[in-house]
């Protein structure tokens, strides 16, 4: 999702993609000398192969749910598992406040104005100032966990870009309508409300070499393979994983993490659930209503 500023790499890809073009930009951030097969891409990435057909769970949005309760999506697996005990609370999937918030281009904030009442500048390595370098506390506590997890693997992470308020949005999507249109706009940056960045619950990591920053080739920096395969020991999922856009409604971002607690994330890699949307039963949100 684009920064205040809107940065000419970020989410460019998404485009090429939806032109046909995107595995060759893709693969011209990979060292391999071909282009990925989709199936090698998502082993790559750790994503689970995706279904020709969006999840068919039901659309129902209860308050309050226990994951994995609802008919299982095409990419549970094995799709007969019964719910993990190791979930044992129940968060709101409206609640803005709630960690387990589900914002998409469905399910717009209420109110679309939400402003978290914790945010903190977490203590991690920072490449924005002002709103931008703001979490909610919860999220800042964890994520300073996880940069030190990952600095002892020398592994240097820094926050991109945190919080983002919706009278920034507001100006962030017109600027891309103003400068793209419409259908451009909603490929590039989220509609103001239907942001996660205005929860305080996800942010955007940076290698910390400043390399492939909002790019396709950020996937393979550092930062990027070592988040994928522990930021759920930590609470965090990549939130819009490599070939499901038709059910998360964006392209891969290797670089947005989401906060949904450490019992949650991880119960969605032991089930091989690689989407929020599946893992609570809703249904896919490719585009907006």
């Amino acid at each position: 999702m684009a920064d205040p500023q809107p940065l000419p790499s970020r989410r460019v890809f998404a485009g090429l993609i939806a032109a046909g073009a995107g595995m060759a930009a893709l693969s011209a951030c990979t060292p391999e000398t071909a282009a990925p097969s989709p199936a090698a891409a998502n082993a790559a990435s750790g994503a689970a192969t995706p279904s020709a057909a969006p999840s068919s769970a039901p659309t129902t949005d209860p308050a309050t749910v226990a994951p994995g309760t609802a008919a299982p999506s095409p990419s549970a697996t094995p799709s007969s598992a019964a719910p993990s005990s190791a979930v044992a609370s129940q968060h709101s999937l409206t609640d803005p406040a709630s960690p387990w918030v589900i914002v998409n281009k469905h399910r717009p904030l209420s109110p679309q104005d939400f402003v978290p009442a914790d945010l903190v500048q977490p203590n991690i390595r920072l490449a924005v100032s002002g709103e931008a370098s703001l979490l909610n506390s919860t999220t800042a506590a964890a994520a300073a966990k996880m940069f030190g997890a990952a600095a002892t693997e020398g592994i240097i992470m820094a926050l991109a870009s945190g919080y983002r308020s919706y009278s920034t949005q507001v100006a962030t999507y017109g600027g891309y309508v103003a400068s793209t249109g419409q259908a451009a706009a909603d490929r590039a940056s989220a509609r103001p409300g239907h942001s996660e960045h205005q929860t305080g619950w996800s942010f955007d990591i940076a290698d910390g070499s400043g390399a492939c920053s909002f790019q396709p080739c950020f996937a393979e920096q550092p930062a990027a393979v070592w988040a994928k395969a522990n930021a759920h020991k930590l609470g965090f999922v990549v939130r819009y994983p490599w070939m499901f856009h038709d059910i998360t409604g964006y392209f891969y971002e290797s670089w947005h993490l989401r906060y949904i607690g450490v019992e949650a994330a991880s119960d969605m890699v032991a089930r091989g659930i690689v989407t929020l949307e599946e893992y609570f039963g809703l249904e896919a949100a490719p585009d907006y209503l």
